[in-house]
């Protein structure tokens, strides 16, 4: 599916001060990656707070983000959870109008075996009507989709298409690419290895500082997928410390403090998230002027 090579970004949810959602904010934000260079946006991640989202309000940021991107990019929504017929029943009542595809991340907290995480995705795929990217995040879930798990639903299912791996284990990366089927997507979900997984032969990214420095962190991309190390190598140095730091609290608390450095929305998070504290955005400051970003 070569919609969901390059760049994707998951999307922030922007709020008011009161905590409701900021929809000016975020038509800031989708016009800001449609215009520098973003490949595909994912609504409803863990970087957009997903757990502290409401059905309704989910509803509401798919249909306009739909509105705002009016076809212009691939557009990934995010359905999953530990609950699997849950996740079936969510998946038969979504209005999948102008979305490419589903990013379902591994069942959290219940911790289930290989064959429970193959089960689980065996179900979903049989009842979803748009290609799936399976999203390994073991720091969240507490439990790691092996290589084997993920290559075994991939050779099984013709609509499971991609991996979004974010293990931070290069080891584990380079697995998958030694494995896969030829049109399998490996796709980074760790921004310090992005770079090096793509000049290994992955396809991409769903990056999280991606939407706050779209041009220069697609370009990046984009040259190691072309395999330009040297010059993808310039712009990596570049970003390490911005990217270095919007992870050090939480996220997306540290993105959210990039993203009001840059004028675009405010840093607002829900609880039991809280803001990035004044020494990060301090910081998150000095990194910026250093990119001539601030």
């Amino acid at each position: 599916m070569t919609k969901f090579i390059g760049t994707g970004v998951a999307l922030i949810t922007p709020f008011n001060a009161d905590l409701s959602i900021d929809f000016d904010a975020l038509e800031r934000l989708v016009e800001y990656n449609i215009k520098n260079g973003t490949d595909y946006l994912v609504i409803s991640g863990t970087t957009g707070e997903s757990v502290t989202v409401t059905a309704e309000e989910k509803k509401q940021l798919i249909a306009f983000i739909s509105k705002v991107n009016n076809g212009r990019l691939p557009l990934v929504l995010g359905i999953g959870g530990n609950n699997t017929a849950n996740v079936i029943a969510e998946i038969k009542s979504t209005d999948f109008s102008g979305i490419d595809g589903i990013l379902s991340v591994s069942p959290y907290y219940s911790k289930p075996t290989q064959e429970g995480v193959y089960q689980h995705f065996k179900a979903v795929s049989e009842v979803s009507p748009r290609p799936i990217i399976l999203y390994n995040v073991p720091g969240r879930t507490s439990s790691n989709m092996l290589p084997e798990t993920t290559l075994r639903l991939a050779k099984d299912f013709d609509n499971i298409i991609a991996v979004k791996e974010a293990g931070n284990n290069v080891h584990q990366y380079l697995e998958l690419l030694r494995t896969k089927p030829k049109d399998f997507l490996v796709l980074s979900g760790d921004d310090d290895l992005a770079l090096g997984v793509a000049l290994a032969g992955g396809s991409g990214v769903i990056s999280v500082i991606g939407q706050a420095l779209p041009k220069e962190f697609s370009e990046m991309m984009r040259l190691g997928i072309a395999g330009k190390a040297k010059e993808a190598y310039d712009i990596h140095f570049k970003l390490m410390p911005i990217v270095g730091l919007i992870f050090s609290e939480n996220n997306p608390a540290g993105i959210k403090a990039v993203l009001s450095n840059l004028g675009l929305t405010n840093p607002n998070v829900r609880l039991p998230l809280v803001e990035a504290t004044n020494s990060l955005k301090a910081n998150i400051q000095d990194a910026l002027k250093k990119l001539g970003k601030s």
